[in-house]
């Protein structure tokens, strides 16, 4: 069968095409190639302004044209070459001498790929596509969903709701507040993610510019390598490295998005279990179906879907943190076919998102129902009673508490304020009690 959305084996080239399809540009394989492509043209052109050799403006207009319009036939050219040298690095190589050729620079062709061996290519152009892809996409995204979050925040600011501990009523919340909890993590992670640096390897078969410094023995390599990485790239050049990049920074954003992850895997079961109590209702579609059985259910799917695919990213990403570190001696091949999976995850993080964005947008608040449990749980002031009678020096005030609620099957207004008017207080700490119910015993927080 030809591939398409319905014979692709993986969701996210399947299923999920139209979610994920912009990732192309990070992750494919025409862009792992075009990014080779775009290194490999930088190096060359950085020499040349290092004045290790002479370009000629035709040449170097050449190359600067092909990095910038860098099309699907061209990789499929670079394949094709491929197919002859079995090596995808090498395939790139010769295809940019041909392009040199093209321009009648054939003299500067030897200064392609100078020195370098494949890592240097990979781990750069993959760390590159990688920052391109979290600050241009990823980041945005998950800022996007923060500051959605922050919006219903708002909106259910003054809420007040029955909070669970345990799964058993307890003082009561805010709506707004409960949702801030998200926003806060998300930012804290976000931020922990943004001071990772962007790590690259650049240098030569072994990490110590054999070949460079053979060469050119009287150059500084090493500040050549890191004003190549760092200034032309805008990466982090490591200083001691095997033939490949450690890729603990890399280890570091995976764990990072995976707590991001977990967190959002948190919100989506907390939502999931405020609509199984009413809490919220869904705005549906005409014509969507909520149940093949039952005509009257509106299932939770989008935070269903979000949940599922962020538990796939997760055990992506764990492997990859876990894996991608370790290599033996000064390296072995594991990584490379490991990387080529670095997309993955990130698509199952995007259909995750855009599940829990089109979720959050079929919320409708009944706040009927939330009002109902509040009344349904008087016995939630009791801490408030019971904190105001020890100001007060009442004689253990926790243990009257706890004999007149524990193990009842529900405690009314009435049962609360008999038990307050049998107390041994003055009248205005009676009434200053009576005033407290679960509507308003809502506590404060931090402005938002």
């Amino acid at each position: 069968m030809e591939l398409n959305n319905l014979t692709a084996i993986s969701p996210v080239d399947g299923r999920y095409r139209r979610q994920t399809a912009f990732l192309d540009s990070y992750f494919s394989e025409f862009a792992l190639i075009k990014y080779r492509v775009i290194v490999e043209i930088e190096y060359f052109l950085f020499l040349a302004d290092k004045r290790f050799f002479k370009l000629s403006a035709k040449g170097r207009q050449q190359l600067r044209e092909v990095a910038a319009n860098f099309s699907v036939e061209n990789a499929e050219a670079i394949k094709k070459i491929e197919s002859v040298t079995n090596h995808d690095v090498k395939a790139v190589e010769y295809f940019l001498k041909e392009q040199l050729e093209k321009a009648g620079v054939s003299e500067a062709t030897e200064w392609i790929h100078f020195g370098l061996t494949s890592q240097d290519i990979n781990n750069t152009s993959i760390p590159l596509s990688w920052k391109h892809c979290m600050e241009q996409e990823y980041l945005p995204a998950v800022v996007n969903l923060r500051q959605a979050l922050h919006q219903l925040s708002t909106q259910w600011k003054d809420i007040p709701m029955l909070a669970k501990t345990h799964g058993q009523p307890a003082s009561p919340t805010r709506l707004g507040k409960e949702i801030m909890v998200f926003v806060e993590r998300l930012n804290n992670q976000v931020e922990l993610f943004s001071y990772i640096p962007y790590a690259a390897k650049f240098g030569g078969a072994t990490g110590n510019f054999n070949a460079h410094a053979i060469a050119f023995p009287k150059k500084d390599w090493v500040a050549l390598g890191n004003a190549f990485v760092e200034d032309v790239l805008g990466l982090q050049r490591m200083q001691f490295t095997t033939q490949i990049e450690h890729y603990d920074n890399l280890a570091a954003h995976l764990d990072a998005m995976k707590r991001i992850n977990t967190i959002l895997i948190d919100l989506c079961r907390d939502i999931w279990t405020y609509i199984s109590m009413d809490y919220f209702k869904q705005t549906v579609k005409k014509g969507e179906v909520g149940s093949s059985a039952m005509p009257h259910k509106v299932n939770p799917i989008d935070f269903e879907n979000a949940e599922g695919n962020l538990g796939v990213a997760n055990a992506l990403l764990a492997h990859l943190a876990a894996k991608l570190p370790i290599s033996r001696l000064q390296r072995d091949l594991t990584d490379s076919t490991v990387l080529r999976n670095l997309g993955v995850p990130v698509a199952h993080i995007f259909i995750a998102l855009a599940s829990i964005n089109k979720g959050l947008g079929k919320l409708l608040l009944n706040e009927a129902k939330l009002k109902q449990d509040l009344e349904n749980n008087w016995a939630v002031v009791a801490e408030a009673i019971q904190t105001i009678l020890r100001r007060e020096n009442y004689p253990k005030p926790y243990e009257a508490l706890k004999e007149l609620t524990r193990g009842k099957a529900a405690i009314t207004k009435a049962d609360i304020h008999a038990f307050i008017g049998t107390l041994n207080v003055s009248a205005a700490i009676k009434k200053e009690l009576k005033a407290i119910t679960p509507h308003n015993y809502t506590g404060v927080t931090a402005a938002f």
